[in-house]
C-alpha cells in the first residue's frame, strides 16, 4: 500500500474493457503519458473491470496491444480493479465506523422524479436526502450513500482554473455501494488511486463532475489529493461526445495499422502542440519523447473538438 512518502510524480490512465479504444480515449492517454513523464514520473494502467456484466471477452488484452502499437508504455504491473474488492470493502467500512454512511432504499424513478436539480455531465441526479435520517420500515436496501457537506468542493484544475460545487444541489448523498454489494464507482476510484500512490489525475471533461465527489471521498478517508486536469473531449464533426462504437481505435481490428505514427500526431495538434512536419517519419515513441519535451497544460484547447484524421 502507498506510503504517502514519495513525491515523485504517478500518474494513470484507466480504461474499462467494455470495449475497444477511440481517439478520445487514446487522446487522454497521450495526454496523461506527456504530463506525467514530463515530470520525470511514472505512468501507470488501470483496467477499471468493477462492472463485469458489460465487459468484452478479450478487450483487456486488445487496450494492452493498442497502447503497446502507440509507443504508450506503462511501468510497473497492470492494475485491475477486481483485485481490489478487499480493499474497498475495508474503506467503505472505515466509513460506515464514522457514521457518514446511511442505508437508502429509493429506486432511481422515486429519485428523479423527486429531483429538482439539474443531472450532471456524469447523469448523476441529485438525491433528495429521503433515507438520509431513517429508512422507512419494510424497504429492501437498494443501496448505501454518503452524508455530503453542505460547504463548496473546490480544486484548481491544470487546465479549467479553479473548480467548485455545492454536492447536496448537484449530486446530494450520492451511492458508495448498491444493495447488491457491489462498489460503486466514485469509491473504487479513489481507493485505486490510493493503492497506486497516484497524485496526478488526467483525464476527460466528461469526468469533471465527479472530482469534487471523489476529493471529498479523499477527505473523509485522509487521502492525499492528486493533481487534476482535465482535458477537451473529442467529438465527431457535429460536436457530439464519442461513442464506444466511434472512431475505435483498436490493435485486434488492425484498422489503424500502419497509420499510428499520423494519428499520434493528429493526437498531439489536438492537444495544442504543434509538431514538426520532419516528425512524419518517426517512430511512435521518438513522436511522444517530441510531445513529453514540448507538452504543456496551458496550451492546452479551451474547447472540444475533432481529431484531424
Amino acid at each position: 500500500m502507498h506510503s504517502g512518502t514519495d513525491h515523485h510524480i504517478v500518474g494513470r490512465f484507466a480504461p474499462s474493457p467494455t470495449g475497444a479504444l477511440h481517439t478520445g480515449s487514446l487522446a487522454a492517454a497521450v495526454g496523461s503519458y506527456l504530463m506525467a513523464k514530463q515530470g520525470g514520473g511514472r505512468w501507470l494502467l488501470r483496467l477499471d473491470d468493477l462492472d463485469a456484466p458489460r465487459q468484452v471477452p478479450g478487450m483487456a488484452d486488445d487496450i494492452m496491444r493498442t497502447l503497446e502499437s502507440f509507443g504508450l508504455l506503462w511501468d510497473g504491473e497492470v492494475a485491475c480493479q477486481s483485485r481490489h474488492l478487499s480493499e474497498y470493502r475495508h474503506f467503505f467500512e472505515v466509513l460506515q465506523r464514522a457514521g457518514v454512511i446511511f442505508p437508502c432504499g429509493c429506486s432511481r424513478k422515486e429519485i428523479a422524479q423527486s429531483a429538482s436539480a439539474p443531472h450532471l455531465d456524469d447523469d448523476c441526479i441529485a438525491y433528495p436526502g429521503t433515507c438520509r435520517g431513517r429508512m422507512k420500515a419494510g424497504l429492501a436496501v437498494r443501496s448505501w450513500r454518503v452524508m455530503v457537506p453542505e460547504e463548496e468542493i473546490c480544486f484548481s484544475d491544470l487546465r479549467r482554473g479553479l473548480i467548485c460545487q455545492r454536492l447536496p444541489a448537484l449530486s446530494g448523498d450520492f451511492v458508495l455501494r448498491r444493495g447488491d454489494g457491489e462498489f460503486a464507482y466514485q469509491l473504487a476510484v479513489v481507493v485505486d488511486d490510493y493503492l497506486g500512490g497516484v497524485n496526478q489525475v488526467v483525464r476527460g471533461d466528461d469526468l469533471l463532475a465527479s472530482t469534487p465527489r471523489q476529493i471529498y471521498l479523499q477527505r473523509l478517508l485522509g487521502f492525499s489529493q492528486p493533481a487534476y486536469c482535465h482535458l477537451p473531449l473529442v467529438t465527431d464533426p457535429d460536436g457530439a461526445k464519442l461513442s464506444k462504437r466511434d472512431h475505435l481505435v483498436s490493435h485486434r481490428l488492425g484498422n489503424v495499422a500502419g497509420r499510428e505514427q499520423a494519428l499520434l500526431l493528429a493526437v498531439l495538434r489536438f492537444l495544442g502542440l504543434n509538431p514538426p512536419p520532419e516528425l512524419d517519419g518517426y517512430s511512435c515513441s521518438a513522436i511522444l519523447a517530441w510531445g513529453v519535451i514540448h507538452f504543456n497544460p496551458l496550451g492546452l484547447p479551451a474547447r472540444s473538438g475533432v481529431v484531424g484524421f
